[in-house]
């Protein structure tokens, strides 16, 4: 059994699950310990016990611990990549990339720990000077969910250890073995014992803890809307000093192709944001927003094209569109089809929920296309989180971008188009925090900043140099020789 890590120590937890495989549902990958609420408690008394000297560590010390683990990440990408694809579904080479990612944004931060600085400037007293700098916040809480086992737990782990904080971890409970995976390289890394640990479990038997205890300074959270909005009121209406809080929540993204779109760079656009990752992503362009003039040609490819994309096993060589992460899931995402032809969209494509593929009993689902929608549809309004999107038809460009904005998130937005006039003014007046233009909704460098507007995010942005925005907090010292 994979136990939980606490003060550097491996400890059983209060009971244990299976890490069921969502491309065979025969295959249990392990059994995770999950902790209770005491050993979250333990956790925190860890993590603040050796906050202060990881925070006194020099910077080449942290720097060299956080290289270490990039290293190994990287070395063995083909194995961790492997494991992650059979815990979580995504095809083998989506899971492959995003444990390199995970590895080049533990190098990012490495660095950045040898580029910490502050500000010297002149006050306006007289003989006075002014300095300015960035100290850890403290204890950090760190929630991950599900859709990204290892990337998204290395783009806050590591920042927190980068800036001198110590860290709580919860990876979701239905992928833990990618989370314990990678607090196994960090338990080797040469941090002190406490600074980091792994408490894996549901979130009703430790989420308060992890929220509420006073000791906990600060609490990034990446998951539902319904759940980042009880983190706030937690971490704002505890007794005693309030907690920061960073939360990513979710997505309605729109992809719009315009009249000058290259259709082929459209469609590619659309496919990989919309279908891969089986559309389990935050990012996903659920909404494909379509002028007129390219509207029947943009959905008569796109049709053609999800005709050639195998549903399968997802570590298949042959698979482009693996299983959903879970039951679950996919009960979700078929009642959401359902809905959609209730209100009156019409399937074009997909949409089918199959027991098993190749004699593999799993969690399979056809993609599905909608088209005939409307902005003011359930399917267009709320989350789906799995591999169906909707076309909505647009007269204009002008309409096209009211349609683009008109939803309460605000993460990622695209735009197709071959005119430098349209992409300018789309890029400007798109409502979200990450635009593309000519490439797909999802992905994003690991040195630069991820986060949106509305009701997709609340805090600092994560990732890159804004990172520290969260993980320290700002001191400003007067000086009188």
């Amino acid at each position: 059994m994979k136990r939980n890590y606490i003060a550097g120590e491996w400890v059983e937890g209060g009971s244990a699950a299976e890490n069921i495989n969502p491309s065979d549902t025969r295959d249990v990958i392990g059994l995770f310990a999950r902790a209770d609420a005491a050993q979250a408690e333990a956790a925190i008394a860890a993590a603040q016990a050796a906050q202060p000297q990881w925070a006194g560590a020099t910077p080449q010390r942290r720097c060299e611990a956080l290289d270490a683990v990039g290293q190994e990440i990287l070395a063995r990408k083909d194995e961790l990549g492997d494991l992650l694809a059979r815990e979580e579904g995504k095809t083998l080479a989506e899971a492959v990339g995003e444990v390199v990612r995970a590895a080049q944004i533990f190098n990012f931060f490495a660095a950045e720990t040898l580029r910490a600085g502050g500000e010297l400037v002149p006050s306006i007293r007289p003989g006075m000077s002014v300095e300015i700098t960035r100290e850890p916040v403290g204890v950090v809480s760190i929630i991950t969910p599900w859709n990204f086992p290892i990337a998204i737990p290395a783009w806050k782990i590591a920042p927190a250890l980068a800036y001198g904080n110590a860290v709580v971890f919860k990876p979701a409970d239905s992928v833990p073995a990618s989370a314990w995976a990678l607090a196994e390289i960090l338990s080797r890394a040469g941090l002190p014992a406490g600074t980091f640990n792994l408490v894996m479990g549901r979130g009703r038997d430790i989420g308060d803890t992890l929220l509420n205890d006073a000791r906990v300074a600060a609490v990034t959270f990446t998951g539902s809307e319904a759940t980042g909005r009880k983190v706030a009121q937690a971490c704002i209406g505890r007794r005693g000093p309030m907690a920061k809080f960073q939360l990513e929540m979710g997505g309605k993204n729109p992809l719009v192709v315009l009249d000058d779109a290259d259709l082929d760079v459209a469609v590619a656009c659309a496919i990989n944001g919309a279908f891969f990752s089986t559309g389990q992503r935050c990012t996903a362009s659920s909404r494909l927003i379509v002028t007129q003039g390219i509207h029947d040609r943009f959905v008569a490819t796109l049709v053609e094209k999800l005709k050639s994309l195998a549903v399968g096993d997802a570590r298949d060589p042959k698979t482009a569109i693996g299983p959903v992460v879970d039951a679950t899931q996919l009960r979700q995402d078929t009642d959401y089809i359902a809905i959609g032809r209730q209100e009156g969209a019409r399937l074009a494509f997909g949409g089918e929920a199959m027991a098993e593929v190749a004699g593999r009993p799993g969690f399979y689902l056809q993609p599905a296309l909608f088209v005939d929608t409307h902005n003011g549809m359930r399917i267009n309004r709320e989350e789906i989180f799995g591999p169906v999107a909707s076309v909505i038809r647009a007269r204009d460009a002008d309409e096209a971008l009211v349609l683009a904005n008109d939803t309460d998130y605000g993460l990622s937005a695209g735009v197709c188009t071959t005119s430098l006039k349209l992409a300018a003014h789309f890029k400007r007046h798109l409502q979200a925090g990450m635009v593309m233009v000519n490439a797909p909704t999802a992905g994003v460098d690991p040195h630069v900043p991820f986060g949106g507007r509305k009701a997709s995010s609340y805090g600092p942005r994560e990732q890159g140099r804004y990172a520290a925005e969260f993980y320290t907090t700002v001191k400003t010292t007067y000086v009188n020789p």
